[in-house]
């Protein structure tokens, strides 16, 4: 995933809509249901999914009069690729720096920095 853009909030939407569907496939119909209000236009929908398809986030396929849409970027992929550039652009690809940053900006419980205690001591040992 090298060679993708980073998306921009409107066509994260769009994704995360996409994302949800079943085979992370549907009609636009099906997207913008899934969307938050206020839902954008259906031509404004259409002209994102366009530029997601640019950008090889998207393929899609004639169905008849409608167009059936495809994620062609699974979400986790997207998620690591955009984590990695934040914590090279921000922490300078720290993964203690950034981890520090979200810790004293969340205020995490001690509830909370037990569960992650947890899954980081869980991941040690796989």
């Amino acid at each position: 995933m090298k060679d993708k853009k980073q998306l921009t909030k409107s066509e994260t939407q769009v994704m995360k809509a996409l994302w949800q569907l079943p085979g992370a496939q549907g009609y636009s119909s099906e997207i913008m249901s899934l969307l938050p209000d206020p839902k954008p236009a259906p031509t404004t929908l259409l002209t994102f999914l366009k530029i997601l398809s640019e950008k090889g986030f998207v393929s899609s396929v004639k169905k008849g009069k409608a167009h059936l849409f495809t994620a062609i970027i699974k979400r986790e992929e997207y998620l690591r690729h955009f984590m990695s550039d934040v914590k090279t652009s921000f922490f300078g690809g720290s993964l203690s720096s950034m981890v520090s940053f979200f810790a004293q900006e969340e205020h995490l419980s001690d509830k909370e920095i037990s569960d992650i205690l947890d899954i980081i001591n869980h991941s040690k040992s796989k």
